[in-house]
């Protein structure tokens, strides 16, 4: 039936069929929240995307290393998505979910244009497409840079794969841009050049790297008419000879200079990205996490994630690296990659996507395998949304080829395929429905991983928030039973317990937080707002002053500044920082506020009226401030 459908029409079809599909099993993250997990500094408590769109912000975005990355255009996408729908979670879900469409209706169009196999692109984008693997960049909003950087991902391949048809230099400066855009918007992109490569030699055609060697002319010497009919008998397929690496140099070279401009992009967004996670203490040192655990590691994950895509399982937010793993767990890991690339290396030649898919897959994964050791997960699911494409082209274009002689081979592969999307459409779904808030999703992340002490600490915030206090302490104590040196447990311990009005113990949390990270700019904040409560004025200063120094950025520390300088009577101290703040922030209210009062103290009764009349510009209803106003007036005038 399908075969006397125009080809355009059938590519309609496919299309909508993956953007029904897609809906189908995604359509319910409409209704799912923020969660607690990096989302807050993307969106909720990130108050430069909630600023507008103003050359301030645009200043920020395309200078800040904020989350670790410079990631300009996410930082844009989430302004925008500010601007529409404020703090409605359902909008920034909406777009990840169109994004996602997008991306594997790209994919679909672009594999069939390279290989013009209409069907088996199709089966990629829909693996692509449905796989329970890519809920987390769906699912979480602030995954968005997965999504958005594998669109420009997709545009890149789209224009090189139109340059290569007819090579010209818009094209060319075409791709370029493409690809400079995906690296604003994630990192991810710096091993794309070498996917280039890999499809310059399939499906493109257009690196032939099997063809056989010229015959040198054979001389008069014994020796050399030895070596002669030794090359000659290769060449005949009747002995075998090394390889000449210098012709192989000489076929890879061109393809590669053309990709220069690519791989010196690449080597610059490697720059950056290394430069913001030190900035932000992400990258792990060698004595926390030898090079050892992370060799070891890497192969698990190779493997690992081979086996999510195929049994998909106990998919978690955050695995926790456990250091060293077994060493049978790693003989077996490095044996499965050994053996499956040795096996692709004796077949390239007849079955080049073999080749292809594998390597796009080992390739792409290597800025995130954890050689160089960014946060304490093991692997996350996110990191394969572009990787295991190069799997699923592998499999799909093999297994045709291995059922070539089947009886009933093509009743079989459509009932396969039907099956396989079937399964997956469902794992997907629930999958989509853990990630509804951050108590449902930790609990998820506890049941089906072992010693997940990110989740203890992170469901205890999220029970916390929903006014579960008592279950809250249970999780934050698992989680420094499991990891006594985690920072963020102890300071989330002493946030409760400061709420419960234990201040002593909130301390002792506190300073136990600091003592494992001393640029801990929360801790020093919260612990300094603790003592200014026993009246400690001088060590709170102190601690103010360090949180500035880790965080200089901040408005709200300004603020606790200013306010601890007034307490000991230093006005000109205090002013300064409430004036840091609001140039900082310029819609920070309370600052205009505490500043007023601030130079009514100092005497400057005119200056502070004008700073109350602005808090009151900006927000009428602000009683403090009108009361202040009015008392200030009526200094004013008993002076005259």
């Amino acid at each position: 039936m399908f075969q006397k459908i125009p080809n355009y029409r059938r590519q309609l079809l496919i299309c909508l069929f993956l953007t029904l599909a897609v809906l189908a099993v995604f359509w319910q993250v409409k209704n799912n929240d923020f969660v607690n997990f990096d989302d807050p500094r993307c969106t909720t408590e990130n108050l430069h995307i909630q600023s507008g769109l103003n050359l301030e912000f645009l200043k920020w975005a395309f200078t800040t290393s904020h989350a670790g990355y410079w990631q300009p255009l996410t930082w844009l996408s989430f302004m925008m998505d500010y601007q529409l729908f404020r703090l409605n979670p359902g909008g920034y879900h909406l777009v990840n979910l169109l994004l996602h469409i997008i991306n594997s209706i790209l994919l679909f169009l672009i594999l069939n244009r390279m290989t013009h196999a209409l069907w088996k692109s199709a089966f990629v984008a829909a693996l692509f497409a449905l796989h329970p693997m890519h809920v987390e960049s769906v699912a979480w909003i602030a995954e968005r840079k997965d999504v958005l950087s594998a669109f420009f991902w997709m545009l890149t391949m789209g224009a090189y794969v139109l340059y290569t048809e007819k090579p010209g230099v818009k094209k060319y400066l075409l791709t370029i841009v493409f690809f400079s855009l995906g690296l604003m918007a994630k990192p991810m992109l710096v091993s794309l050049p070498c996917v280039l490569l890999l499809l310059d030699y399939w499906p493109l055609g257009r690196l032939r790297l099997n063809q056989s060697l010229d015959v040198p002319k054979i001389s008069e010497s014994k020796k050399e008419k030895k070596k002669a009919r030794k090359i000659s008998a290769s060449a005949n397929g009747k002995g075998t000879t090394p390889p000449d690496h210098s012709r192989l140099w000489q076929r890879l070279w061109p393809f590669i200079r053309e990709k220069i401009p690519f791989f010196a992009l690449s080597a610059i967004s490697t720059m950056l990205t290394f430069i913001g996670q030190q900035k932000v203490g992400a990258i792990e040192s060698f004595e926390v996490l030898p090079i050892g655990a992370r060799i070891c590691n890497a192969f698990i994950s190779y493997a690992g994630y081979i086996g999510k895509m195929i049994y998909p399982h106990s998919l978690a937010v955050f695995y926790p690296h456990q250091g060293t793993p077994p060493l049978w767990e790693v003989f077996l890991a490095a044996v499965f990659v050994l053996i499956v690339t040795l096996l692709i290396i004796r077949w390239a030649a007849k079955m080049p996507y073999l080749a292809m898919g594998w390597l796009w897959y080992l390739g792409t994964l290597v800025p995130v395998i954890g050689i160089i050791q960014v946060g304490m997960q093991s692997m996350a699911d996110r990191y394969t949304y572009i990787p295991i494409i190069g799997v699923f082209v592998a499999t799909t274009w093999a297994v045709p080829d291995i059922a070539r002689n089947w009886r009933y081979r093509q009743y079989i592969l459509t009932t396969g395929a039907g099956i396989v999307l079937s399964v997956l459409m469902f794992s997907t779904w629930m999958q989509v429905k853990y990630w509804q808030n951050s108590i449902t999703l930790f609990e998820h992340a506890i049941q089906v991983t072992d010693n997940n002490y990110l989740a203890h600490n992170n469901l205890g915030i999220a029970l916390s928030d929903a006014g579960k206090r008592e279950e809250t302490m249970v999780h934050y104590r698992e989680a420094i039973r499991i990891k006594p040196n985690y920072e963020n447990a102890h300071f989330n311990l002493g946030n409760h317990l400061s709420a419960q009005g234990r201040t002593d113990e909130a301390i002792l949390s506190y300073q136990e937080a600091l003592r494992l990270r001393p640029n801990y700019a929360k801790a020093h904040n919260n612990l300094a707002a603790l003592l200014i409560s026993k009246k400690i004025f001088k060590e709170a200063i102190g601690h103010y002053q360090e949180a500035l120094k880790a965080d200089p950025t901040n408005w709200g520390t300004h603020y606790n500044l200013g306010v601890a300088w007034m307490s000991i009577d230093h006005y000109e101290e205090a002013i300064g920082q409430f004036q840091e703040a609001i140039r900082i922030n310029p819609r920070f209210i309370q600052a205009h506020n505490a500043w007023g009062i601030a130079l009514a103290r100092s005497g400057k009764t005119g200056e502070a009226i004008d700073h109350f009349r602005e808090a009151l510009r900006m927000k009428p209803d602000f009683r403090e401030a009108s009361d202040n106003l009015r008392v200030a007036l009526a200094q004013q005038k008993a002076n005259r």
